[in-house]
């Protein structure tokens, strides 16, 4: 046996992953167990999950893979603020003591954060971007693939091209610091009033409600773009590369504004920039896919990294790109990293073969972290005196959960094991009707917390998919990576008013509940929805939901948002799922096979909830 357990950290998102001959056995981010969304701290919590799950101890790891190389990011670092010197010193001024105090000590910082100061297994430090490019390949279901992986910025990458062929992948092109897609994008977020590495799915988010038109600005004035997708950035309008801020003097003169107020109003100027700089972004991802298979002739493409996870972007490259399928790894960001470096492990160093399934990923539906089992979970509900039925036929407990969906009831969702990465995929999910015309407006004033302009994401059957949305019959998204249309037969045909209020309205809370489609919950302002796939192999529970919603209904499709307020990272453990319950206004919870319906809380349980539930929120930094 060998085992190789992957870790990210220092950054954002830090996570464990365990990969024993060449399985992945375990995966899980830090923040779940800590409860700081984004943790960039060690994955102490999740490491001793991931031995746990594989029944090891820390003795029998064979070797600790970390995700990329502080000593060569250091040299970035130093070479960037001497070329910006004397401005950037005020930022180098606040990076120093981190990096003298623990970014340079990672070995020091690995062995104390497993509690191992005399840990034997070997440490072993990948280039950044290998990590992505590891965990998008090995994962993927293809025997060859050309590879892109895209984010801020590595030690020195920002983006790199290759190729995955068996076992063994080679990246022959990158871009590299300052000029940075993902930093292009995060420019923008910051400009438009949201934060940089958590804010940037708010902006692809707020890009339908807006008009490109500045699009050409973006790729005249700041970048210069070429015919393969490489680009060079005008430094002279940003600020990121030695200061403290995203954007500069010359770029607000360019926009004719200073950068947006965090919770300030949304004007339509911000929803034009948000849709310009999404337009740009998939320009130059089309670009970059469309030389990827011009350089490697393969016909299928994976991805990674932070920039991954724009799923409109990727719903163009499969609908209109050059390859016949393309995989996104679901945990595209830094948590993914950790995986990636475990794989790349086994594979690249190790020279380990893979064994492959062309319909099926080795991630198997990413659901890589905690189980809790019924009979545990009820326990856990005597003990805080919560009335609840359980149910031992699963067609019952089916039969239960579509009436209080057809109810345009929100029900929590609880069930297996926990996903990895950032989407809920129906694990720790939020659940309901997507033929409902309230449940989105619902879902976020009252569940989530968040802005109202945000749309929701539809779980379908995959069997079924190709019947409500432009996306292929033989194509999948199972990891709600993907943004496709709903299908025209679908939509709702809308008089003048309504679609002067669609494109007009200031109020985004207004054009967002306008009904579109037979599935309003689901689809957004443009008629996109950013679907997930479900198929019996990799959740069999959810999958058998849906069926039973559309042997009532006719609709093989439900609502899905991630179990969690506003705030506050995915729930991992039955606790902090009923907790999030009794703290807003969901109407029933589903644990397993255990089911709980606020109205039969009480009284005295729904006055707590009420004051639990402004406690709650006022724990977390709402931006």
């Amino acid at each position: 046996m060998t085992a190789i357990l992957g870790l990210s950290a220092f950054y954002h998102d830090s996570a464990a992953a365990l990969v024993v001959d060449g399985r992945i056995v375990a995966a899980a981010q830090e923040e779940r167990f800590t409860r700081k969304k984004h943790d960039p701290a060690f994955p102490s919590l999740a490491s001793e999950y991931c031995l746990k799950e594989a029944g090891i101890s820390l003795d029998e790891l064979d070797y600790v893979a970390f995700y990329d190389k502080p000593l060569v990011k250091f040299e970035r670092l130093l070479e960037s603020y001497l070329a910006y010197a004397p401005s950037g010193f005020k930022s180098f001024g606040m990076a120093l003591p981190v990096w003298l105090k623990e970014k340079l000590h990672t070995r020091k910082a690995i062995r104390s954060g497993l509690n191992r100061p005399d840990l034997k297994a070997p440490l072993v430090f990948l280039d950044h971007h290998e990590s992505h490019a590891a965990s998008a390949f090995y994962s993927s279901p293809f025997e060859e693939a050309a590879i892109l992986t895209l984010d801020g910025v590595g030690e020195w990458s920002t983006t790199t091209l290759g190729v995955g062929k068996g076992h063994k992948i080679t990246l022959t092109e990158q871009l590299q610091f300052p000029h940075s897609l993902g930093l292009l994008y995060s420019a923008f977020t910051y400009y438009c009033g949201f934060r940089v590495n958590s804010g940037e799915y708010k902006l692809m988010g707020l890009a339908p409600y807006g008009v490109p038109k500045y699009a050409d600005t973006i790729t005249d004035k700041l970048i210069d773009l070429k015919p393969d997708g490489s680009f060079w950035m005008d430094q002279s309008y940003f600020n990121y590369a030695a200061g403290l801020t995203m954007t500069g003097p010359k770029f607000h003169q360019l926009f004719g504004r200073e950068p947006r107020k965090a919770e300030s109003q949304i004007e339509q100027f911000h929803c034009d920039m948000a849709a310009s700089i999404q337009a740009a972004t998939e320009k130059i991802m089309m670009l970059q896919a469309c030389h990827a298979y011009e350089r490697t002739g393969q016909k299928n493409l994976v991805l990674a990294g932070g920039v991954a996870l724009n799923c409109v972007a990727n719903g163009k490259i499969m609908r209109d790109g050059p390859f016949e399928k393309i995989w996104i790894q679901p945990a595209a960001g830094d948590a993914g990293g950790a995986l990636g470096a475990a794989q790349f492990v086994w594979h690249q160093l190790l020279d380990k073969p893979r064994e492959v399934n062309p319909d099926l990923d080795s991630q198997r539906g990413s659901f890589l972290g905690p189980k809790f089992e019924g009979d545990e979970i009820a326990e856990v509900l005597r003990r805080e005196n919560v009335p609840f039925d359980q149910y031992t036929n699963r067609d019952e407990l089916y039969s239960q959960m579509c009436e209080l969906l057809e109810g345009e009831n929100i029900v929590g969702l609880f069930q297996g094991r926990m996903e990895f990465g950032p989407r809920a995929l129906g694990a720790r999910s939020i659940i309901g009707d997507p033929r409902s015309s309230k449940m989105q407006a619902n879902m976020n004033l009252k569940i989530k917390f968040r802005e109202s302009f945000r749309p929701f994401a539809p779980i379908v059957m995959r069997e079924h998919a190709h019947e409500w949305f432009e996306i292929g019959s033989d194509q999948e998204s199972p990891y709600m990576l993907i943004v496709a249309p709903v299908l025209e037969k679908h939509r709702v045909k809308m008089d003048t008013d309504e679609m002067k209020a669609m494109t007009d309205d200031p109020d985004l809370r207004r054009r967002v509940n306008i009904v579109r489609s037979s599935i309003p919950a689901v689809t957004h302002v443009d008629y996109s929805a950013r679907l997930q796939t479900i198929d019996s192999e990799r959740n069999p529970f959810v999958h058998g939901l849906l069926n039973a919603f559309h042997e009532r209904t006719g609709c093989p499709i439900l609502v899905n948002t991630s179990f969690n307020v506003r705030g506050e990272p995915i729930v991992c453990r039955p606790e902090e799922a009923l907790r999030c319950f009794i703290s807003t206004e969901m109407d029933a919870l589903v644990l397993e096979n255990c089911i709980i319906r606020k109205d039969k809380l009480g009284p005295e349980a729904l006055a707590a909830a009420t004051a639990a539930r402004d406690k709650y929120l006022s724990q977390f930094d709402l931006d």
